[in-house]
């Protein structure tokens, strides 16, 4: 993985997204959410908020030549770099809560660290189920909360004590559904009958604190934009002493857990 500072004028916030977070963090979750989702062979596959494509490859070579997988995205520059990271998937630019897609079309429908950004997360549960075939399979990932994951809990601590809560919350923007109940609450406000949530442990592993830091002033849902060059500076001085209790040989690795909300369409009742 790179080990560069980064910036608007090197990388667009998908080409951020694909050469630092996927590997240091979301590469791991395809194989997860795929499992959660009993993804198999021969299977057809959504995935909803895909960026790059990390749990949409995971799933294409668990479905085979047999099955198909479609990996959507209402952002399309994460679709440019996911359909040069793999031309033969079917990728579409569209949001979850209007899914450009038919009813009972797929076998499971997955999506990993998106519900969070959703506008309206009810109504994206619903038009999942809806496209999922009666028995399909549903599973969807969350960040846990940001006081389960130490690494990033201490940063978060940090960013309030030198700039303020303001960019400390702006910052924990992707954990604020990292509670069990508030998201067994979503799924009874989208009508979804028999959820489950359950905790996976994933790691989040950098080459070094300053690939941390700066990897997370460049992402645009967070401290992109938020922070000045000076700023910058001192955050990236005081995170050598607060986060050098997770480095090992110059590598920081850290425990960063997920809920998963699990779920399975009816099956049509048989007629007499």
């Amino acid at each position: 993985m790179p080990d560069t500072p980064l910036g608007p004028a090197a990388l667009n916030p998908a080409e951020v997204y694909d050469a630092y977070f996927v590997p240091a963090l979301f590469a791991q979750w395809g194989p997860i959410v795929a499992a959660e989702a009993s993804v198999r062979a021969g299977d057809h596959v959504l995935d909803v908020a895909c960026g790059t494509g990390a749990l949409t490859l995971a799933a294409a070579s668990i479905v085979g030549p047999a099955g198909s997988v479609v990996g959507l995205d209402a952002n399309s520059e994460m679709l440019a770099v996911a359909r040069r990271n793999d031309p033969h998937i079917e990728w579409l630019q569209g949001v979850a809560e209007a899914l450009p897609l038919p009813d009972d079309s797929f076998d499971a429908v997955v999506s990993q660290f998106g519900l969070m950004f959703f506008e309206d997360r009810p109504r994206a549960l619903r038009e999942m189920m809806r496209v999922l075939k009666p028995g399909g399979r549903l599973a969807v990932a969350v960040c846990d909360s940001v006081d389960n994951s130490p690494g990033y809990g201490a940063f978060a601590q940090l960013l309030d004590r030198l700039f303020g809560r303001e960019v400390g919350d702006a910052f924990r923007a992707p954990f604020v559904l990292g509670e069990a109940g508030q998201l067994r609450d979503i799924c009874r406000g989208a009508g979804i009958a028999g959820a489950e949530v359950v905790q996976r442990n994933g790691k989040v592993r950098f080459n070094s604190i300053d690939a941390l830091v700066s990897t997370e002033r460049a992402c645009m849902w967070t401290l992109g934009g938020v922070l000045s060059d000076e700023q910058f500076a001192r955050l990236k001085r005081e995170s050598q002493i607060v986060l050098l209790p997770f480095v090992i040989d110059g590598r920081i690795e850290f425990d960063m857990p997920a809920l998963i909300v699990t779920a399975q369409k009816a099956r049509k009742p048989i007629s007499a």
